[in-house]
């Protein structure tokens, strides 16, 4: 599984870019969130082999668990408060290469040691973010920043 994690950018961007076309039409004539969520999560977790692949919504002023795959998670995250809430706070994506450097992390797993972090937009307000994490330092970069953020964009 750690070769899927450390792929080449061209087999990284094919991978991303039949995932699209698969969400695409997965979500099509879907209007339900969370059913859409849920496929999302699992086929992006399944594709890349992710150690946690999530989202969570937001509900009266927090951060609430949304579907997901992997292991337990943190059921709640405040406003600004580690990666996932920073994200929201700042409506930016947040790419981290090493989570025990990002001051406030929420250590929700000892095993995650990267994360991306990007939000989902509506009337240009954050109402959920899809949360990605993996065991290996340095998983994520421009390529899944970009490719994500067109993927929640289908959201």
């Amino acid at each position: 599984m750690a070769e899927e994690l450390h792929i080449a950018q061209g087999g990284k961007e094919e991978k991303y870019s039949l995932l699209h076309k698969q969400i695409t039409a997965l979500l099509e004539g879907e209007n339900d969130a969370i059913a859409n969520m849920a496929n999302v999560a699992a086929m992006i977790h399944h594709t890349f082999g992710f150690w946690w692949t999530g989202f969570y919504r937001v509900i009266d002023g927090e951060l609430v668990l949304g579907p997901f795959q992997g292991p337990l998670a943190c059921s709640r995250i405040a406003y600004g408060r580690g990666v996932c809430g920073t994200a929201w706070k700042e409506a930016a994506t947040q790419v981290v290469h090493d989570v025990d450097k990002f001051p406030g992390h929420i250590a929700c797993s000892s095993a995650s040691k990267s994360e991306i972090v990007v939000p989902i937009m509506k009337n240009g307000k954050v109402t959920a973010v899809l949360d990605i994490d993996s065991e290996h330092l340095a998983t994520f970069d421009e390529t899944d920043r970009r490719w994500l953020e067109m993927i929640v964009e289908l959201l």
